[in-house]
């Protein structure tokens, strides 16, 4: 019953919160800017920006090493050892 009450009480507030928030007005991008056509330009280090893309830039590496790191695992769990059994994830011989 308690976790219950708690958990309305938190919405409670958290809707308080969001309904008595003012956002300001909306920003956006030039009219012919490209997301795409940035960060393809600040890869390649054209210096055609119209757009400022470090987040952009920061967010497509951490995705790419989170990426990375899952593949990595994968290829770690699938692996098989010497004789050919199957590796299982907590070091132990699959039986």
């Amino acid at each position: 019953m308690v976790p219950g009450l708690v958990a309305v009480a938190l919405f409670a507030v958290m809707a308080w919160v969001f309904l008595g928030a003012s956002f300001g007005e909306a920003a956006g991008f030039p009219g012919g800017a490209s997301v795409i056509d940035t960060i393809g330009y600040a890869l390649m280090d054209a210096n055609q920006t119209d757009i400022p893309t470090e987040g952009f830039m920061a967010a497509l590496i951490i995705i790419a090493l989170v990426l990375d790191a899952a593949l990595d695992g994968a290829i770690h769990l699938a692996r098989r050892d010497d004789e050919g059994d199957t590796v299982t994830a907590l070091g132990g011989d699959d039986e």
